[in-house]
């Protein structure tokens, strides 16, 4: 196929090198948010005059099509297409024709790639803050039905001084609760919207860049160009806070796996949750919080 950047080539790229540079294996999971950029991209291109509103309706039109497809099962996307970006656009150019190259205008893969990621990043932070709250609220719940129970609080893994088991408890929410704090810090630094800031020096045409982020729902807009398209420190932001997230989970864990063994017994784990052993019948394994701990 065409490349997008192929303009100046005379010949094909060699199969090889379409499959050295090819990014969709993993970019894939990013189709729904470059088909949500494209969009409202393409309805700003519309109502700001810089293409024509017939054409900027078929893009739209084309693109929630392929959406739908994709939602379905229907496509299989191509390595030789190199990444998510210029898949969409070929599947576009194979619905609604020439017209279709006309949804690049004033844009680079550079700020479409940043918008895409950023999206997906949003989503994620969302996920797992809700995830966490649900932890939360059902360890609350335990720990007010264990107001009374009193257990051994430990140190060097002997007994130290007797505890409540809501104490306990307690204490892993104050964890959780700081890193739902920590995810929504990233949120706020990453709902910022880039597309328009072209390849690094933005771009002549007249965009309405705060039309774009009211339609996807970004807070407002990047202000330095090679930045927006540069830097991806929002990612390692919320590596870190995942990271530090796991690390709580992988204590907790911890403790479920030693308080479920033979020799402490202070909790039973429900046979759904539990795995046992091809030889040794008595068996009943903590996996999953084993995986949980390892996972750290």
């Amino acid at each position: 196929m065409a490349k997008l950047w192929g303009g100046r080539f005379g010949k094909e790229t060699s199969e090889l090198v379409d499959r050295f540079n090819a990014s969709i294996e993993f970019d894939s999971r990013l189709w729904e948010y470059d088909i949500k950029g494209s969009i409202a991209h393409a309805r700003m291109l519309g109502k700001a005059g810089i293409i024509p509103k017939e054409d900027a309706d078929t893009i739209v039109r084309g693109l929630e099509g392929i959406a739908e497809d994709i939602s379905a099962g229907k496509v299989e996307f191509d390595v030789s297409a190199e990444d998510i970006h210029m898949n969409v656009e070929k599947l576009l150019r194979e619905r609604i024709g020439d017209v279709a190259g006309r949804l690049h205008t004033a844009r680079s893969r550079n700020d479409q790639v940043a918008l895409d990621l950023r999206m997906y990043v949003k989503d994620q932070i969302s996920n797992v803050n809700s995830a966490i709250l649900s932890l939360e609220r059902a360890l609350v719940s335990l720990a007010e039905q264990h107001k009374g129970t009193v257990m051994p609080g430990y140190t060097h893994m002997q007994h130290a001084q007797p505890v409540p088991l809501a104490h306990h408890l307690l204490a892993y929410v104050w964890m959780l609760n700081r890193d739902r704090e920590r995810f929504s810090d990233c949120y706020r630094r990453t709902d910022v919207m880039p597309l328009g800031s072209g390849a690094m020096a933005g771009t002549s045409f007249p965009l309405d860049r705060r039309f774009v982020a009211k339609e996807l729902g970004f807070s407002t807009i990047s202000e330095n160009s090679m930045d927006a398209v540069s830097d991806r420190d929002f990612v390692v932001e919320f590596l870190s806070a995942a990271s530090i997230l796991g690390m709580h989970l992988s204590r907790f864990a911890e403790e479920i796996i030693i308080w479920n063994t033979r020799e402490f017994g202070f909790v039973v784990l429900d046979d759904a949750m539990a795995t046992g052993s091809s030889l040794m019948p008595q068996k009943k394994n903590p996996d999953v919080a084993e995986l949980i701990r390892g996972k750290t």
